[in-house]
């Protein structure tokens, strides 16, 4: 698309404000922002998020959109999910903003991460809160916005976009799109049940796979020792950093982001599983349990072992079945996009189900391999990842 370009410092910003961390071994990442589109008239101008001046008016704003109990909800999280997270490249939250004059009228929420990419660790974020005012819809704020955000970071990435976004994503051919395989070890006959089914057709098909259930859900002994966690130590660090070339594309996991996710969140209460061999951290695990229609549902939200560990793999897989059991929950759901993670939980009882979530990833700060995006056989993506788990 032709559009004509508006320099940073003539707009008045530095390029430290705009964004600091947006770095590529190619050269940095251009910064020019506010945007326009000479094929609209009065294009709203895009520039960061300003601290003194705009809080309110997106409070404002959300609420206009989404509603009251949705913008409490946003509140209770929102210092801890822009202003602490460790990832922040200047220590302030990286929110484009939509300005018309000084109204606001949009915005896009990010969160900031450190992404190991093909062996290479680049500034990268995490595409979350797309906003625009209702009557400024349609108008192609959302799609400047998107644009803004992707010429500012090492990486692009989205996890469960929603329908507009997957389809830009698409319009912009960015290369990396595909589902988030999900996975459903049973525990009980009620896992099967369905909330849309009748219940006669429940009752059928809970009694026809009993016997498969039983199988599957045997406890088993561990194979290492497990404890419970209330933060990740700094060794957390030195393990991401120890397994970290095993994979091909996997957000930077040590100890202060980890903190900050699982264990420092306000609105969502993680448990926390280490995996220890002579008291040297091999791996963790992070779930919580929740009610569902018609039954109880563990999530395993996150985890990290080495790829070729799987006697480890499988004791954590192990202790969220006993713990699961202990929350008497009817089954264990995970999202996991690593090809030989996914066969290891098929050998522990997990079943392939429909998933319902998407993963898009464009990589903007280093060159990438011949048939990166093909092959991702080797890329750690979880439900942990991005804010999806609210």
């Amino acid at each position: 698309m032709a559009h004509r370009r508006q320099s940073a410092r003539a707009a008045g910003l530095t390029e430290r404000a705009l964004y600091n961390g947006a770095r590529s071994r190619r050269g940095p990442v251009r910064k020019e922002i506010p945007w326009r589109d000479p094929s609209r008239p009065a294009m709203a101008e895009i520039d960061r998020f300003r601290p003194d001046e705009d809080r309110r008016a997106l409070e404002a704003l959300y609420r206009r959109i989404f509603g009251n109990d949705a913008a409490d909800a946003s509140r209770l999280r929102w210092d801890w999910q822009y202003r602490r997270n460790p990832g922040n490249p200047d220590g302030h939250p990286v929110i484009y903003v939509a300005r018309e004059g000084p109204t606001v009228v949009g915005q896009y929420g990010t969160m900031p991460v450190r992404l190991s990419v093909a062996g290479r660790e680049i500034e990268a974020s995490w595409g979350m809160d797309l906003m625009v005012a209702p009557e400024r819809q349609r108008q192609g704020i959302g799609e400047a916005l998107f644009r803004v955000w992707d010429r500012h970071t090492g990486a692009s990435l989205g996890l469960s976009p929603s329908e507009p976004s997957r389809q830009l994503a698409q319009k912009l051919r960015w290369p990396g799109q595909g589902p988030v395989p999900c996975l459903i070890k049973p525990l009980t006959r009620r896992a099967v049940k369905q909330p849309n089914w009748p219940e006669s057709l429940n009752n059928l098909v809970s009694a026809v796979t009993l016997p498969i259930v039983k199988i599957v859900a045997r406890t088993r002994p561990l194979q290492a020792q497990v404890e419970l966690a209330r933060r990740f130590q700094p060794e957390a660090t030195a393990f991401w950093d120890r397994i970290a070339p095993r994979f091909d594309l996997a957000v930077r996991r040590d100890a202060p982001y980890l903190n900050w996710k699982f264990i420092e969140a306000p609105h969502v209460r993680y448990s926390v599983a280490i995996l220890k061999r002579d008291e040297r951290l091999e791996g963790y695990a992070v779930y919580r349990h929740l009610q569902e229609p018609r039954s109880r549902v563990t999530i395993l939200v996150d985890f990290l072992v080495d790829p070729e560990d799987e006697a480890g793999l499988d004791t954590l897989l192990r202790w969220v079945d006993r713990e699961a059991r202990a929350a008497d929950s009817d089954k264990i759901r995970a999202y996991v996009l690593h090809s030989g993670f996914r066969r290891q939980l098929r050998k522990s009882g997990y079943f392939s189900v429909r998933s319902p979530i998407d993963f898009v990833v464009k990589v903007n700060g280093v060159e990438v391999p011949p048939g990166f995006y093909e092959h991702h056989e080797r890329w750690h993506v979880t439900l942990g990842d991005s804010d999806v788990d609210r």
